[in-house]
């Protein structure tokens, strides 16, 4: 399924990643043992700090947030411009509240 015939990446080994590279999950692994604990998935986490590989924790999140921002604001504009090529919503200042259509203006606003 996907229309993709063959595997488009090749997924690394497991080994490469080991806790003792990333400072921080060191920290987490010395902390457990000074309690007797020890967490067997702790390297299931390295792969967030390869910074190599997949970036910072900001890049990622500037990447989550900003993706499509280009193709959008391309949409927005030619939204804009057929509108007003077309006269798509001229004399619809008042949101349409005419005044005259039957509507007494006392306490109306």
């Amino acid at each position: 399924m996907g229309g993709h015939h063959a595997e488009p990446y090749k997924v690394p080994h497991p080994s490469i990643y080991k806790v003792e590279n990333v400072p921080q999950l060191l920290e987490v692994k010395e902390s457990l043992a000074r309690q007797g604990l020890r967490d067997p998935w702790l390297r299931n986490e390295a792969w967030r700090y390869e910074k190599k590989a997949f970036g910072t924790h900001a890049s990622r999140l500037n990447t989550f947030m900003f993706r499509g921002l280009g193709v959008g604001f391309c949409a927005f504009l030619i939204t804009i411009g057929a509108e007003y090529a077309l006269g798509i919503g001229k004399g619809q200042g008042d949101h349409g509240h005419g005044h005259g259509d039957g509507h007494d203006d006392k306490g109306h606003h």
